[in-house]
């Protein structure tokens, strides 16, 4: 069996896992960029792709590091206390550890030292996520009006954010904290401990958030520029 390299690497607005949203879409200004190895750092390569909107990225869970021990998972949907096998979810933790997910492409840049790139957003990836493949999203092939998910067919509940921190950063960074912290991103078994608020802290667009998880909003108590 042939080994896979990966083709580029992926520079996202999130530098740290926890906060990243657990599907892509989620956080529609959540930026990325694609940046290709110097073997496929080429305009030939991408002929063609700005007639796209949207684009499937093959990925890896890259920071995942431990091999999994078990064929079941337990799903945040699920309240994370629910075993599910692993090829029925989307778990991080499978073998090979690969992704696949969809991105909107904004735009193609064609000058500078590390063109072509690819700035793309709605991601669910953290910085420096290798990429395996680019395939174009083909409307009428991907999308399946017809289709359901059992545990997993209606979108997260969101909770609303409230600044209590005097030091705001200017948009999108701004939108893209809210947008990411309102998805609640904490593990889900906390859910069922102690009711009392809990406090939390990320990395996101360049600034280091510190907040608390109330029962009805999210507070940010401090942003700082990193």
């Amino acid at each position: 069996m042939s080994t896979i390299t990966p083709i580029a690497i992926l520079r996202t607005c999130y530098t740290d896992k926890f906060g990243v949203p657990r599907q892509s879409g989620l956080v529609p200004e959540a930026w990325g960029i694609i940046e290709f190895e110097p073997a496929y750092r080429r305009i030939e390569a991408i002929r063609g792709i700005e007639t796209f909107s949207h684009l499937w990225l093959i990925t890896q869970f890259h920071l995942v590091t431990q091999e999994p021990t078990a064929l079941t998972v337990r799903p945040p949907k699920l309240g994370g206390n629910e075993r599910r096998g692993v090829f029925a979810t989307r778990s991080p933790f499978r073998p090979n550890r690969l992704t696949l997910t969809v991105v909107k492409l904004d735009r193609v840049e064609l000058d500078g030292p590390l063109a072509p790139r690819l700035h793309v957003s709605g991601i669910d990836l953290v910085d420096g996520t290798p990429v395996f493949d680019i395939k174009p999203y083909v409307r009428y092939a991907d999308s399946i009006p017809e289709s359901y998910s059992s545990f997993a067919d209606e979108p997260p509940s969101r909770l609303p954010v409230q600044w209590q921190s005097i030091l705001q950063p200017p948009e999108p960074a701004r939108s893209i904290i809210e947008q990411s912290l309102a998805l609640q991103p904490q593990p889900a078994y906390h859910e069922n401990q102690s009711p009392s608020p809990r406090r939390y802290a990320t990395e996101i667009d360049g600034w280091h958030i510190e907040w608390t998880l109330h029962a009805t909003h999210c507070l940010i108590e401090k942003c700082e520029p990193l």
